[in-house]
């Protein structure tokens, strides 16, 4: 009940901007057209338009689901990271009609400084409009009433969450335990009685919803309490500390009327997210391909030639996706050894002499993972995802974090999430493998196509800048 409630805001949130985002379109082109720049002609047919900047912000909606519980407090990063996902979803359907038509009528001044003026709007609408549409859609007349039962310190574990959900109408009247207990000065809610007391206190109360913090231990008393809210018309909900137990956070999972818990989210396992990140992979990997790797192919051998005579690429065996293994592409940056050398496993270090000059600059610039974008094309990699490693490191790894293996639910990818936040190069004792492992399950856990572009985006420009960690 309560996740519809929230579902409910955030649709009115998608409509409500859609129709602010439309009129704004309007109004913009009425009164540009009074403007000393405004270059519109009174003939051009703006209903196209009208229908992207629709339809871009309905698209759009997918991110501020993404947001999740947090949708109705956004601080003011949220509400610009938010407004500039729906700027870009309004641009590409423009810039896709305008392409698709080609439409020499339309101004590029209107539709440039409008999708500006559309961000700060937005920036706005977002934070202002989630608390607004709160108190308007929640008033007094559809609070509801909360009563409690457990103990002092079950209540106190939910404080920061009830304080949380009270703009969407959770009232807490107080709270049961199963035996008596001492009423303490300064609770947040206050002791009402024991459980016996529920049918009692739901009508003297007109409490409308139940939550069970903890099941009693009598099979008998647990099914009094199903039976009264039933008896009664009263929402039970039964809190779970499964996640307290394991000392871990869990996803719930509901299949055909069964609960499931999962460790994490994996968004990637929705196979309409899945084409779209195999479409950005192709999208960026073919022109690099085609054009950066010919050449830079030929710069690199020639310059191997001079200083370390060998193979134009170093070829190794990795694990990827479910830990199956592949061949992955490098430009060669050090000496070769013989096949199945010792040393093939070491990890570079800084000052390492087995990499001969240029093979520093190209360790240092990234430009020894330009063949990967081979790998992506054959399908065994992805533009961002964790970096894959030597089947023994994975062995080696896996002994020291517990989650590691975890990274093998996704592609392994030429940049990641690990890479931008500075965690790259070698891995010298186990605390930065934890910090890097992290960053990979969140990845996993909260992919989405506008984090695989600002990640790439971070990653070019580490490729111009290269952190203290590149050697």
């Amino acid at each position: 009940m309560i996740s519809q409630r929230l579902r409910g805001l955030v649709n009115f949130h998608v409509a409500s901007t859609t129709t602010v985002a439309m009129l704004g379109f309007l109004s913009y082109a009425n009164i540009i057209r009074w403007l000393p720049y405004g270059d519109i002609s009174p003939d051009v047919v703006l209903t196209p338009y009208l229908l992207c900047v629709a339809g871009g912000m309905i698209v759009a909606g997918r991110s501020v689901l993404q947001v999740g519980s947090r949708f109705h407090r956004l601080t003011w990063v949220d509400a610009a990271q938010m407004a500039f996902r729906q700027v870009v979803c309004v641009a590409l359907l423009i810039f896709a009609l305008m392409f698709a038509t080609k439409d020499r009528a339309i101004s590029r001044i209107f539709l440039g400084s409008y999708l500006c003026w559309l961000w700060v709007l937005l920036l706005f609408v977002n934070q202002i409009l989630p608390q607004m549409l709160s108190r308007l859609l929640f008033q007094k007349i559809h609070q509801i009433p909360t009563l409690f039962i457990g103990t002092e310190g079950q209540f106190g574990k939910l404080k920061n969450w009830l304080a949380s959900r009270q703009v969407l109408g959770i009232q807490p009247v107080g709270y049961l335990g199963e035996h008596g207990m001492e009423i303490k000065p300064g609770m947040e809610a206050p002791f009402l009685g024991t459980v016996h007391d529920l049918p009692t206190l739901i009508e003297k109360k007109m409490v409308a919803q139940v939550i069970v913090l903890s099941m009693p231990d009598s099979a008998e008393l647990s099914r009094f309490i199903l039976e009264t809210c039933q008896e009664r018309g009263c929402r039970l909900l039964i809190y779970s500390n499964l996640a307290e137990k394991l000392q871990h956070p869990l996803i719930s999972v509901i299949e055909e009327g069964h609960t499931f818990y999962s460790l994490q989210e994996e968004p990637l396992e929705d196979p309409i997210n899945r084409v779209v990140k195999r479409l950005f992979d192709i999208a960026f990997s073919l022109p690099v391909v085609a054009f950066i790797l010919p050449p830079l192919c030929l710069w690199v051998w020639l310059m191997q030639t001079i200083q370390a005579p060998g193979k134009l690429l170093f070829v190794q065996k990795r694990a990827g996706l479910r830990r199956n293994e592949f061949h992955i592409f490098k430009f060669r940056s050090m000496r070769e050894t013989p096949p199945a050398s010792a040393g093939e496993a070491v990890q570079a270090r800084k000052g390492d002499d087995r990499i001969y000059p240029f093979g520093h600059f190209l360790r240092k610039s990234s430009l020894d993972e330009f063949p990967q974008f081979l790998n992506v094309l054959r399908g065994e990699m992805s533009i961002v995802g964790p970096r894959p490693h030597m089947p023994v490191h994975d062995a080696e790894f896996s002994r020291y974090y517990k989650s590691y293996r975890t990274r093998h639910f996704a592609k392994p990818g030429i940049t990641g999430l690990a890479q931008t936040r500075g965690f790259r190069g070698e891995i010298t004792n186990p605390s930065l493998l934890e910090q890097r492992v992290q960053s990979d399950i969140y990845y996993i856990a909260n992919w989405s196509f506008w984090l695989d572009v600002q990640i790439t985006l971070k990653t070019v420009w580490q490729v111009i800048r290269p952190p203290k960690t590149a050697y």
